[in-house]
């Protein structure tokens, strides 16, 4: 839908262009290496492996090219954020706190960190995808789910046909724990 999303935002009609969607998501760098399509859509690691293998060439970002999508977010029901506002501050902190680690240290520095949830990918390659993430500017500074973001992902959903009707923005979105979090981390 992103991916869509952008190429009208460019005056490219989808139906214009062959989007082959019938490959398994987690198959699709291994199709492009096979010739299949003449550009790819990734998400890494599978990005960065194409280019050091040779096969291809990361040429945009579709985080830079859309604008901050909130591809992340938490949903929780009014009855458990009622009850449980305690835990759900304690998780906003514990994101909060991985934000402004990823935003103050270089990227071999988070590829250490990160490196044993990522075992099937060394931790050289790991910095590199980093290192691109940081300068995509792919981490916000904070967990603020911002109103533009919001309209945006209505927008592409609306535009994707998936959402019959606007919702609005204050019916859906809390945003104190995370204001919380940037105040007072602890």
């Amino acid at each position: 839908m992103v991916f869509e999303y952008i190429l009208k935002q460019n005056g490219i009609t989808p139906s214009d262009v062959n989007i082959v969607q019938n490959i398994d998501f987690g198959s699709t760098a291994a199709a492009f290496s096979g010739g299949q399509g003449d550009y790819t859509v990734e998400f890494e690691p599978h990005a960065t492996l194409l280019e050091q293998q040779g096969e291809g060439y990361v040429v945009a970002s579709l985080g830079e090219a859309s604008g901050y999508v909130p591809y992340t977010a938490y949903c929780v029901r009014k009855s458990y954020l009622n009850d449980h506002q305690t835990i759900i501050q304690g998780f906003t902190n514990a994101i909060q706190k991985g934000l402004d680690y990823v935003n103050s240290h270089s990227a071999e520095e988070i590829a250490q960190v990160i490196s044993p949830q990522f075992t099937d990918t060394d931790e050289k390659t790991i910095a590199t995808i980093v290192e691109r993430y940081k300068q995509q500017n792919t981490w916000n500074d904070n967990t603020i789910f911002h109103q533009e973001s919001f309209d945006l992902l209505q927008d592409i959903l609306m535009d994707a046909n998936e959402l019959e009707e606007r919702v609005p923005y204050e019916d859906l979105i809390i945003t104190r724990f995370s204001e919380n979090a940037v105040s007072n981390p602890d």
